[in-house]
C-alpha cells in the first residue's frame, strides 16, 4: 500500500476533478512550502554537520554538470518533435531541467519510510540539478533569440528564488549548528514532517485537477512527452547513482529528481525572463502530467528497479 501522504495527493485530485469547495487558502499553502523547503534544507545540514566535503566535491559537481547538460538535450527535442516555439521550449526544458521540491520531499518520505540508506550530502541533489538547469536555459533563450547573455542577472533570478533560499539557507544553519545546536526546534520541524508534507500534497492534488480540467487534447505531444520522459530520465538517475556508487536511498532520491519537472522554482524564474513563454503548457506538463505519475506510479516503481539492479 502506498505512503499514507500520496492519499491525501489522491484526496486532493478527486476533490478538484468532482468540483468540490475544497481548498487550501493560499497563506497556509504558504506557509506548508516554506515549512517544507526549510525542514528539508535543516535535515540535509544537520546529516553534513561534521563531514568532510573535499572528498565528495566530484561527486557533486556531475550532479551539477547534469543539471546544465540536461535542458540543452531537452530543448532541441521539444523544438523539433514536440513542435513548441522557441520560447515555449526553452520553458519546459527548464522546467525539467530543473527538478521538483515537492517530489523530492515525497521521495525523501519513501526512503525513510523504507529505511534506506542515503549518504549525507542527498539533499544537496535538489540545489545542484535545479539552479544550473534554470541559468543554462535562460542563457541559452537569450543567447539564441539574439539576446543579452548576462550570467549574473539570471543567477541572481534563480539564486534568490523562495525555495532556493530556503533550501539552501535551511542546509547551512544545519550544517553549521548540527542536531544539538538545533535540538530547540527540530521536534516540531522533523515531527511534524510528514503531517506538512501529507498537506502539501492536498493542495496539489487539487492544482492538479485545476490544471488538467478541461484536458486540452491538442496539446497531446507535450502530454506525450510528459508521460514517457520521466521514465526515462529516472534510468539515467539510476545509472548516474551507480556509476557513482551511491547508497539505494540516494539512488532513488536521484532517481526521482531527475524524473521531475519543477513547478515553484521555475515558473517564477521563467514568467520573469522569458515573458512571451506560456507558463500553462509548462505546468500542464510538470504539474498536471509528470508529478502525479511520479507520486502514484514512478517512485515506487523506480524503488523496484533499483532493488531489482542491487539484489535486494
Amino acid at each position: 500500500m502506498p505512503d499514507v501522504v500520496i492519499a491525501f495527493f489522491a484526496l486532493g485530485l478527486l476533490a478538484g476533478l468532482v468540483k468540490s469547495d475544497l481548498k487550501v487558502p493560499l497563506p497556509i499553502y504558504e506557509t506548508l512550502s516554506i515549512l517544507l523547503m526549510l525542514t528539508l534544507g535543516l535535515k540535509g545540514g544537520m546529516a553534513l554537520h561534521g563531514v568532510p566535503l573535499m572528498p565528495i566535491l566530484p561527486e557533486l559537481g556531475l550532479i551539477a554538470a547534469t543539471g546544465v547538460a540536461l535542458p540543452l538535450v531537452l530543448y532541441p527535442l521539444l523544438r523539433r518533435l514536440v513542435k513548441l516555439s522557441s520560447a515555449n521550449a526553452a520553458s519546459v526544458a527548464a522546467h525539467y531541467g530543473s527538478v521538483s521540491a515537492g517530489t523530492f520531499a515525497v521521495v525523501m518520505a519513501l526512503a525513510l519510510q523504507h529505511n534506506l540508506p542515503m549518504e549525507p550530502q542527498t539533499t544537496l541533489y535538489l540545489v545542484l540539478l535545479e539552479l544550473p538547469a534554470i541559468v543554462t536555459m535562460l542563457w541559452l533563450y537569450r543567447y539564441v533569440n539574439g539576446g543579452k547573455t548576462g550570467s549574473l542577472a539570471i543567477l541572481h533570478e534563480a539564486l534568490t528564488s523562495r525555495g532556493v533560499l530556503l533550501l539552501g539557507g535551511g542546509l547551512l544553519i544545519g550544517w553549521i549548528y548540527g542536531s544539538d545546536g538545533l535540538s530547540g526546534i527540530t521536534p516540531v520541524l522533523m515531527g511534524g514532517f510528514s503531517t506538512l508534507l501529507a498537506l502539501f500534497l492536498l493542495e496539489m492534488g487539487l492544482c492538479t485537477a485545476k490544471v488538467c480540467s478541461p484536458l486540452p487534447i491538442k496539446q497531446w505531444r507535450l502530454m506525450l512527452f510528459a508521460l514517457i520522459t520521466p521514465f526515462v530520465l529516472a534510468w539515467f538517475g539510476i545509472g548516474l547513482g551507480l556509476l557513482l556508487g551511491l547508497s539505494s536511498g540516494s539512488i532513488l532520491v536521484l532517481a526521482g529528481l531527475m524524473a521531475s519537472a519543477s513547478y515553484i522554482a521555475a515558473p517564477a524564474a521563467i514568467r520573469a525572463a522569458i515573458p512571451e513563454a506560456d507558463i500553462g503548457l509548462a505546468l500542464l506538463a510538470a504539474l498536471g502530467v509528470t508529478f502525479p505519475l511520479n507520486v502514484l506510479i514512478g517512485l515506487p516503481l523506480y524503488l523496484s528497479w533499483i532493488n531489482a539492479l542491487l539484489g535486494v
